[in-house]
């Protein structure tokens, strides 16, 4: 049997289906590439796990590209995307990167213990990066410990490329002047670290300190590209571009409320329920969200609505494809292709 015709428009596709609004994502593109261009940016893969989006980044001047899974670093190998692959997260088995780095691709991984550096010279890897704690409890060693792990790293055989350090928790500070305070005090840790590792690179910040990180040689950002409700609470030059389209599938009108046909598997929840810009989203269950309008006599079964996420990257991964879209007609489709680890 053929395959059926990719929709045209938004009223033919299935929902809940992931949305891209063109024009805002070449907003934030072009935004991110001025601001910083070049190896400047190392666009992290875990906000969108798409190589038709890398593919855009890398034909933007970014070659270099940042992920969090072995998966994502397998999937743009085979892909022909990205000519400097850093995996921003510790392994303790390596082999599936080594079978990659024996067969051509630039691959330079994390590490912030014995342990991590075992693992990353016995499974095949040649180039790492120190992961330093500045301030978020995650992965990361102590600043003063840097310089010791860079010599194991340098004994074990590994080329160490200098030092990556994560912001995380100064990403959402709405108080842009203490955000910068506090990102410099965090980027001191990983500029003393780096001071005594050496290397080229001082790799950190994300999409919500891009523009107040001035210790980082490159900045691995990615939910800059699509934005959501939580980045939407500081001042960003970037745009919400990214949605869910849900159909409605009940309405109680003696209730006050509508039902639409996207719940949590449908979104990223860690930072909150999703927005609806007409009304108030109460509460979602498994495949529903419980919306209750600001006019319920305007709302009937079958009517298409738009629910904006409150943290992109997870709502990503719950979906197999973007679907681009200019005003109601689509445009392009874009695989969400590295899924898993």
């Amino acid at each position: 049997m053929p395959a059926a015709p990719d929709p045209q428009n938004l009223d033919e596709l299935v929902t809940p289906a992931l949305l891209v609004d063109q024009s805002g994502f070449r907003h934030n593109l072009t935004t991110m590439s001025a601001a910083k261009p070049g190896r400047t940016l190392r666009p992290h893969v875990k906000a969108f796990k798409s190589t038709d989006v890398a593919r855009q980044l890398t034909q933007a001047g970014h070659g270099g590209l940042c992920c969090a899974t072995i998966r994502e670093i397998e999937g743009l190998v085979a892909a022909g995307v990205g000519d400097d692959l850093l995996l921003a997260n510790e392994v303790l088995d390596a082999r599936r990167l080594g079978a990659l780095v024996d067969a051509g691709a630039n691959i330079t991984v994390a590490v912030d213990s014995t342990e991590t550096i075992e693992a990353a010279a016995a499974g095949g890897v040649k180039r790492a990066l120190i992961d330093v704690n500045v301030g978020l409890p995650r992965c990361g060693c102590a600043p003063s410990d840097a310089e010791r792990l860079a010599d194991t790293a340098r004994t074990a055989g590994l080329e160490v490329r200098g030092v990556m350090g994560y912001e995380g928790h100064l990403m959402a500070v709405p108080d842009r002047a203490k955000q910068k305070r506090k990102v410099d005090e965090s980027m001191a840790l990983l500029l003393e670290a780096h001071a005594a590792v050496g290397g080229e690179l001082v790799s950190a910040g994300g999409t919500g300190t891009f523009d107040l990180n001035d210790a980082a040689t490159e900045i691995q950002a990615g939910s800059y590209l699509f934005m959501d409700t939580h980045y939407a609470k500081i001042d960003l030059p970037f745009v919400q571009c990214l949605s869910v389209l849900a159909t409605v599938i009940s309405v109680n009108r003696s209730g006050g409320w509508a039902v639409l046909d996207a719940g949590l598997k449908a979104f990223g929840m860690d930072h909150g329920d999703p927005t609806i810009h007409d009304g108030e989203v109460l509460f979602l269950s498994d495949e529903h969200t419980t919306w209750a309008p600001s006019d319920l006599t305007a709302v009937s079964i079958g009517d298409r609505v738009r629910i904006w996420p409150a943290h992109v990257d997870p709502t990503i991964a719950k979906h197999g494809v973007m679907w681009v879209h200019d005003g109601a007609t689509i445009v392009d489709r874009w695989a969400v292709d590295l899924p898993w680890w």
